[in-house]
């Protein structure tokens, strides 16, 4: 009898637990939308947009790939995150879990910030994903834009909340999900390093 009891109460912990997690997510969304925040408005709607399909990205990798060496070898591995990431997050994650887009009209986001609502599902942020990932495996091989790259990254990220198209949740989970695809481009191109040797 105490063992029937302990298994029924774990899922209903897991889903209070749940349940106070979107809570949260909402509210900090709800938060973003309510700041008056007119002088990074402009800014931010175009971040967001230039970072669609990973352009900023891909450009960074077009002018890395020119230098031969290690500029090279960050922006294969940076494209390689890329593709890791966006494949994850768009056709695993977003099928999977298949969360709806935040209701911009309903937390009352300023129409200034606003960009084209995408159809696909929420969870997690694509953008911040790619973002992330290439950030991470362009780090990794060159040490010296870690830090300008992450910050990119970062303002990505905060600019699909910004902008009122992610839950602050979809862009954490974006992030992870990035750092791991990061992860799997360089281990993939240590591993081809290692057999054209």
């Amino acid at each position: 009898m105490t063992d029937m009891t302990a298994e029924t109460a774990e899922p209903e912990t897991l889903r209070a637990v749940l349940h106070d997690l979107r809570a949260v997510d909402g509210a900090v969304y709800a938060a973003v939308a309510a700041t008056p925040t007119p002088t990074l408005d402009t800014a931010l709607r175009r971040l967001s947009t230039a970072a669609n399909h990973s352009k900023i990205s891909f450009g960074v990798a077009a002018a890395l790939a020119l230098v031969p060496g290690r500029p090279r070898r960050a922006a294969l591995a940076g494209a390689g995150a890329i593709a890791v990431a966006s494949a994850s997050a768009n056709i695993l994650g977003k099928r999977l879990v298949r969360r709806p887009r935040p209701d911009r009209e309903a937390a009352r986001v300023v129409v200034s910030r606003q960009v084209p609502m995408p159809e696909s599902a929420s969870f997690p942020s694509g953008h911040t994903a790619s973002a992330v990932a290439f950030a991470a495996a362009v780090g990794v091989v060159m040490p010296g834009v870690a830090v300008p790259l992450g910050a990119l990254a970062v303002a990505v990220g905060y600019s699909r909340v910004h902008t009122g198209v992610h839950y602050p949740g979809d862009v954490v989970a974006g992030a992870v999900l990035g750092v791991a695809s990061a992860a799997v481009s360089l281990t993939a191109l240590n591993w081809i390093t290692a057999k054209e040797k």
